[in-house]
């Protein structure tokens, strides 16, 4: 929800240092980040470990459905005979896997959307730099905008919903008390014109009156 970066090279060194297994979800890295879009572990450059189970969605940047693990073979083999989920799913059809690896092959050679993609998340930086609109510091495409009370956020998002621009509001339990969010979802397929639409009508959707009483000194 953040859209941050975990610290994977000093919690690899501690799961060496340990004889632990480093899990990574990198759900929103994979097909983004590192060469080729190959996820977080190429974009922070780790070398091969034996300690790293590395799971990935192919239902986000992939846009196909499903996910994979990789990792040991002894993690393999052990989730394959004791994990529930894996051992009472049924099979992907033959259609799914075609999409898969078509998108793996567009992944692959995607280096042209991934620019677009940081172009698009530079863009939107600096459009609301000096702005009230206080985004989280990410490199991601996940742009966290910062309201901090659940009824404003409510009331933002729905406002750019009334102007064409679908951007959820993302309220407690899910992110932390206080911190109530526009959760911005930047992809390769938005273009300059649609996002510079959103940084033109976020200065129109200020705090309603009430809530500059409240904030007022």
């Amino acid at each position: 929800m953040d859209g941050d970066l975990a610290p994977l090279p000093g919690l690899l060194a501690l799961a060496e240092r340990f004889d632990a297994w480093l899990v990574i979800d990198d759900a929103h890295g994979f097909g983004v980040l590192g060469p080729q879009g190959r996820g977080s572990l190429a974009h922070f450059h780790l070398p091969h470990s034996r300690r790293l189970v590395y799971m990935g969605t192919l239902g986000k940047a992939a846009g196909a459905a499903g996910a994979f693990v990789a990792g040991d073979e002894t993690v393999i083999e052990w989730l394959a005979q004791r994990a529930r989920t894996y051992l009472f799913t049924t099979g992907r059809q033959p259609a799914d896997r075609l999409r898969a690896a078509a998108s793996l092959d567009l992944i692959t050679h995607g280096d042209a959307r991934r620019q677009h993609l940081m172009q698009l998340i530079a863009q939107l930086r600096d459009g609301l730099a000096g702005t009230r609109w206080r985004l989280l510091p990410s490199p991601t495409a996940i742009q966290p905008v910062i309201i901090g009370d659940n009824h404003e956020a409510l009331r933002v998002a729905n406002a750019l919903f009334q102007r064409g621009l679908w951007v959820p509001a993302i309220r407690p339990p899910t992110v932390p008390k206080g911190s109530a969010r526009l959760r911005v979802s930047l992809t390769a397929a938005h273009s300059e014109a649609q996002l510079a639409r959103l940084v033109d009508a976020l200065p129109g959707t200020g705090m309603s009156r009430a809530r500059q009483r409240l904030s007022s000194p």
